[in-house]
């Protein structure tokens, strides 16, 4: 046999013994563990328009800056706010509003997470036409969060303050228009968001009963009133939902937006009504992974500076879940 070939037969050999010895376990090193992996909590933020709707309401205002706007802000991720083009849609045309939306998305790389609609009728409304009416009112807007790339629309469910009466038109409401919306693709959310919907058992006794998978809730860290003076939707609250807490981990599992409502904040940066730590640990408990919406609605520093707040504050708390 050739030398050459012989020596290289014989390193082969040797090789292949060497990779069959067992492994030094101490040279190896040591797999983290799942605990040690695990990096603090980062959920994806959006910018809920209700945010900045006193700049939006101005006499000279343009909303059309919105997707500019809050990327300057440093968003990604936006969610619109029907009432605020009410103005546009009634000079420019419905189809060319959201057009123009999904254009400026496009122009600032901004994406679309959902449109909280407003003034459409109400979906527990007591008289069966005018529940009807609302959710062929609503169905464009589950068209335009298809076209612009949503996943959802927020709705409303006033109607009626009897519990007995609400509890079955917001069913009724609610399937009907869940039943449209599915053939798109696109969720209809339950938003505490005044009278019974701010009542959480009964929410999701209602949305247990519709029995949908697009049909689920925006839970919000703020709205909470079931009852206002002398029956209006807004102003005075004479009462309010006992415990927010519990009311945010109820709605959770059926969760498909979160809304992080602000109001004012101390000197260290805390919300002073609501305990975002505890509001972020239970959203992180929950499972959930989707946005979470940034809402100032505060009084005691401008928009964008309220913005930036509830922003760090939410990071903040995140990174100390557990």
């Amino acid at each position: 046999m050739n030398k050459s070939i012989f020596f290289v037969l014989l390193f082969s050999i040797v090789a292949s013994c060497k990779e069959k010895e067992p492994k030094d376990e101490v040279s190896e090193p040591i797999a983290e563990t799942t605990s040690e992996k695990e990096t603090a909590y980062e959920p994806k933020l959006s910018l809920a328009q209700w945010s900045l709707h006193h700049r939006y309401e101005a006499e000279d205002a343009n909303p059309f800056n919105f997707s500019k706007d809050a990327k300057e802000l440093g968003f990604d991720a936006v969610e619109y706010v029907s009432q605020l083009y009410d103005k546009q849609v009634e000079s420019l045309g419905f189809e060319t509003v959201i057009d123009s939306l999904k254009a400026e998305n496009q122009r600032h790389g901004v994406a679309c997470v959902l449109i909280m609609v407003d003034g459409e009728g109400d979906l527990a409304d007591p008289d069966e036409e005018a529940r009807n009416l609302a959710v062929e009112n609503h169905k464009k807007w589950i068209d335009a969060a298809s076209k612009l790339g949503g996943h959802s629309i927020r709705v409303n469910t006033f109607g009626t303050n009897d519990p007995e009466v609400w509890s079955e038109t917001v069913v009724d409401g609610l399937k009907k228009l869940s039943e449209y919306a599915a053939t798109k693709k696109i969720n209809v959310l339950c938003e505490n968001h005044g009278w019974l919907s701010s009542d959480a058992d009964k929410l999701m006794a209602a949305i247990a009963e519709v029995n949908m998978p697009n049909c689920g809730t925006l839970p919000d860290f703020g709205n909470w009133c079931i009852k206002r003076k002398d029956g209006e939707r807004w102003g005075e609250c004479e009462e309010e939902y006992p415990d927010y807490y519990k009311g945010i981990e109820l709605m959770m599992p059926t969760a498909k937006a979160v809304s992080a409502k602000s109001y004012n904040f101390d000197a260290e940066g805390n919300e002073t009504k609501l305990d975002y730590y505890r509001m972020i640990q239970i959203v992180k408990n929950a499972g959930y992974s989707g946005h979470i919406g940034v809402e100032f609605e505060g009084n005691e520093m401008n928009e964008p500076e309220g913005i930036t707040a509830t922003k760090k504050l939410i990071e903040k708390a995140a990174a100390a879940t557990k």
